[in-house]
């Protein structure tokens, strides 16, 4: 028995400090240089307004559905865009139910927008992503709104052209991933311009 204890005593003494290692000091850690080093980033990349109320997150797509802003992708997160049920829909691309969505979401897609009958749809446009809070969507998904977007606004087509080149995040390193455009950041420069 006295062979046993002398066994375990390490065992439970090395979980203890590796716990308090791994559950403790190394989050504490990483946290504080976080904290100090990407203080925005750490604290979730919230857009404000200009009386400090938050709007919403860089990081956190919303729903827009108004013609005179831009409709971000689908989302499968909950009733749409909730956090706290983030996730994809599991459908694969075998799956009818899906199938039929992406049918439907083209035909709206190509009517809320104007756009010609046999008009190439981005997969953006019409697919949810991932995690369903995608706050990007693609650059060409961006210009195909482009002339709701303006005829909504009273704006010309070139004016809301630009705010999307100036709105658009170039792709990491200039090899990562692709452009895309922040949908509430540029929503946001829309509603400056009054």
């Amino acid at each position: 028995m006295k062979a046993l204890f002398s066994e375990l005593r390490p065992a439970i003494m090395a979980t203890l400090v590796l716990a308090a290692v791994t559950c403790g000091a190394y989050p504490l850690l990483v946290t504080g240089i976080a904290q100090t080093a990407f203080k925005k980033q750490a604290a979730g990349s919230l857009i404000t307004d200009k009386d400090g109320k938050v709007i919403g997150s860089a990081l956190l797509g919303q729903n827009f559905a108004a013609d005179h802003y831009f409709h971000p992708r689908p989302s499968a997160a909950g009733a749409g865009y909730d956090a706290a049920s983030s996730g994809g829909s599991n459908l694969g691309p075998t799956s009818q139910k899906l199938n039929d969505a992406i049918k439907e979401r083209i035909a709206a897609y190509r009517t809320k927008n104007d756009l010609a009958a046999d008009a190439v749809v981005p997969a953006d446009a019409v697919t949810a992503s991932g995690s369903g809070l995608d706050p990007h969507i693609s650059v060409k998904n961006a210009e195909l709104q482009a002339a709701r977007v303006a005829k909504a606004r009273n704006l010309s087509v070139e004016k809301v052209k630009e705010l999307i080149t100036t709105s658009t995040a170039k792709s990491d390193l200039g090899i990562l991933g692709e452009a895309g455009v922040n949908v509430l950041k540029l929503n946001l420069a829309l509603d400056a311009l009054k």
